[in-house]
């Protein structure tokens, strides 16, 4: 598998301001999207809710509705809430032929240790704009 090339906010920022035609895809769920977000962002959610019971499944509708969205050569930088979903996000774009897709590091809120303690600080911990829109 292709390694993802991996950028922090503040980078994710400077490419989004820069006209250079980057998109940002957050594929945090519909809910965590609502609670506040990147402006400009595109919700498409990697994982969505088990209908049959607890915990989340793979969005089966995810590569269409990046497809419907964006062509392959789009320049996508992808974010969650804290990382892990938007890594796996980039590497399935990848895999089906996406040629410019980075993933931000940190996502919106910032990566955590295991005892909850923040050790990267995402888009909204850096004071970055948000927007509840």
């Amino acid at each position: 598998m292709n390694t993802v090339q991996r950028i922090d906010p503040d980078e994710a920022k400077t490419r989004l301001d820069s006209g250079e035609g980057y998109v940002y895809i957050d594929v945090r769920t519909e809910e965590e999207y609502r609670g506040g977000h990147i402006p400009s962002a595109v919700n498409i959610p990697f994982f969505v809710a088990n209908p049959q019971g607890p915990g989340m499944l793979a969005n089966p509708e995810f590569l269409s509705e990046v497809e419907g969205k964006f062509p392959q050569d789009s320049k996508l930088i992808v974010g969650c809430q804290r990382g892990g979903r938007s890594l796996k996000a980039c590497q399935f774009l990848i895999s089906r032929d996406y040629t410019n897709v980075v993933d931000m590091r940190g996502g919106y809120d910032g990566e955590l240790d295991p005892a909850g303690n923040l050790t990267f600080p995402g888009w909204a911990r850096r004071g970055l704009p948000t927007t509840k829109d």
